[in-house]
């Protein structure tokens, strides 16, 4: 990627706002993964963007200051925090010790400046030396903080600014960021975090502040559907803020070469069973409680029927037709919605679609690799709708040709196969196997199962052995009766995983940002072992296998030749063989 750093320029404690100069620094030092990359796109919006391909949409980054890396080295010396950062103290600790810290009082006025000019929501966001790197990706593994920055105290909403910096500081050595790390060369040491300070795209409604429509974009998608091909990419649409997406929740999900394709649900009760109920958004009014080491603070989740209040579902929603038992577009109607986005994707009533084509070209181009993107979006009945582009992060993807027939997914020599694989390539080298022991899971016990899964991982890490992880649900997602909520530092170690439905845990496979770009960005081979399909995977055979670790829904057990795993990208088919 090209360096456009050089285009950022000093804050100026009177032009936060400015509007030529959108992207300022407080410091010296780098500015991190993420700020690099938005320091990118910025220059592909303001001179390679034709905007006249897109009317009625105003694309561009909001607003941003970033904290350079020496401010946290000094923050982190001064306050001799290295020996608790470094410790097994517990993300809690941790966080409260970094809050009665004191930032570097150099970069005091110019907080102090930049909160007197704004009064609407901030995104406190990382942007570490490591993040965004194509093959340790380091997505969601460190924390974001809104602030509603609304009170009408300066005093207390530069405090809240403070106390919103100094978590994302802490979140850098939280136990899943140190997990993390195991799986990839580099150590915690050798971490440094900038911070950016940056304007939240949304609207005020009553007490929540949000934007219509947030979204996550991927060039290349290796779990392709329909008509695809994986060069045609995937983009995951929802309501309210943008985490909804990237901590794997339910959201639409279409391939832009084919924007008024369903995704592949079996019948409508499917479509509406898996569509988004709940969102996000920017909590304006009381807190039920101060909580600065908490992500969530300011954050409310909320059924989407608040958003109908709010009438923000014109551009998003469906209905189903009782009478008909049909979808209809729009909600004209009274019935269950469904958040389809066909206004947009099959009426074209806002060119989102050509626009987000355009942007991932021509980052793909930039980056030298595929891309993930983030956005979000709020519209206008009348006026110009805004797009905030959010972050751009290079992915890695295979370009292996494996080929795979069906008699490589039946027989004696197949451990479990399927023709819904995330990902492409081989791997001969894993011993280990662990799994989510069918005949005990239970979805009450999900965060527990997660937490067997952690030590396990530990050790498995330790010793450098990969392994391959066997569970039912969904991998990685925030619903704990969906599946098992794990996060990326618990199961870092797995590089084949296989996710297998029951018949009370049935749901379509997630794509949050954050976990599945972690999953492309390790070459982890990700398996979606529909209910009819789970049971072919030959438990019998685990079972007969000693164990090395064993916990009441957890098994870890070691064989003495390798499996053999191989994927074939282009249809989609896998199969993990037998020694």
């Amino acid at each position: 990627m090209n360096n456009f750093e050089d285009e950022l320029l000093p804050f100026n404690r009177s032009k936060f706002l400015n509007a030529e100069h959108k992207l300022t620094y407080i410091g010296t030092g780098a500015i991190g993964g993420k700020a690099h990359g938005l320091a990118g796109i910025n220059h592909i919006i303001l001179n390679e963007l034709n905007k006249g391909q897109f009317p009625g949409i105003e694309v561009g980054i909001p607003a941003m200051t970033i904290i350079r890396t020496d401010v946290f080295d000094a923050f982190i010396k001064r306050n001799k925090l290295a020996d608790i950062a470094y410790s097994d103290e517990s993300d809690e600790r941790i966080a409260h010790a970094f809050q009665k810290a004191d930032l570097p009082f150099e970069i005091l006025g110019d907080l102090r400046a930049l909160i007197s000019q704004v009064t609407t929501p901030l995104a406190v966001r990382s942007s570490s030396m490591l993040e965004d790197a194509m093959h340790e990706p380091f997505a969601g593994i460190y924390g974001t903080k809104m602030t509603p920055n609304n009170q009408p105290d300066i005093n207390t909403r530069f405090n809240k600014l403070v106390e919103a910096i100094k978590y994302v500081y802490a979140t850098t050595f939280f136990r899943s960021a140190k997990d993390y790390m195991k799986a990839t060369p580099h150590k915690t040491e050798d971490e440094k975090m900038a911070v950016i300070i940056q304007e939240v795209i949304g609207k005020k409604y009553g007490t929540r502040f949000y934007p219509e429509l947030s979204g996550v974009g991927r060039s290349h998608n290796y779990y392709a559907f329909g008509h695809a091909d994986p060069k045609d990419g995937i983009v995951n649409l929802a309501l309210g803020l943008g985490k909804t997406i990237v901590d794997g929740g339910n959201s639409w999900s279409y391939t832009p070469a084919y924007p008024k394709a369903d995704p592949p649900f079996n019948s409508i009760n499917d479509m509406l069973n898996n569509t988004q109920r709940t969102f996000w958004s920017v909590n304006m009014g009381k807190t039920s409680a101060y909580d600065p080491v908490k992500e969530t603070e300011y954050m409310l989740e909320e059924n989407i029927v608040t958003a109908e209040e709010d009438e923000t579902l014109r551009f998003l929603a469906s209905t189903l037709d009782s009478q008909s038992g049909r979808i209809v577009m729009g909600v004209s109607k009274s019935g269950p919605r469904l958040l389809n986005f066909s206004p947009i994707l099959r009426l074209g009533e806002i060119p989102l679609n050509n626009l987000l084509i355009k942007l991932m070209d021509v980052c793909e181009k930039n980056e030298g690799a595929p891309v993930e993107i983030e956005f979000a979006m709020t519209f206008s009945d009348s006026g110009t709708h805004k797009f905030g582009f959010l972050q751009v992060r290079p992915m890695a993807v295979s370009n292996d040709v494996v080929d795979i027939d069906n008699t490589d997914l039946t027989g004696d020599q197949v451990l479990a196969s399927s023709e819904k694989v995330l990902g492409n390539g081989t791997n001969n080298l894993i011993q280990d196997i662990v799994y989510v022991k069918q005949e005990k899971f239970d979805v009450m016990k999900t965060y527990q199962i997660a937490e067997d899964l952690e030590k396990i991982n530990q050790q498995l890490v330790k010793e450098n052995k990969p392994y391959l992880l066997i569970g039912f649900g969904r991998w990685g997602t925030s619903d704990a009766s969906a599946g098992i909520p794990v996060n990326w530092g618990q199961i870092s170690g797995a590089k084949a995983m296989i996710e297998a439905a029951l018949e009370n845990v049935n749901f379509e496979l997630s794509q949050g940002s954050h976990f599945f770009h972690n999953v492309t960005g390790f070459g982890v081979y990700y398996f979606s072992l529909p209910f009819e399909k789970a049971k072919t995977i030959d438990w019998q055979w685990l079972q007969e296998m000693s164990s090395e670790t064993e916990t009441q829904m957890v098994r870890h057990v070691s064989l003495k030749n390798p499996l053999r795993v191989k994927v074939d990208g282009r249809t989609g088919k896998g199969t993990i063989l037998k020694p």
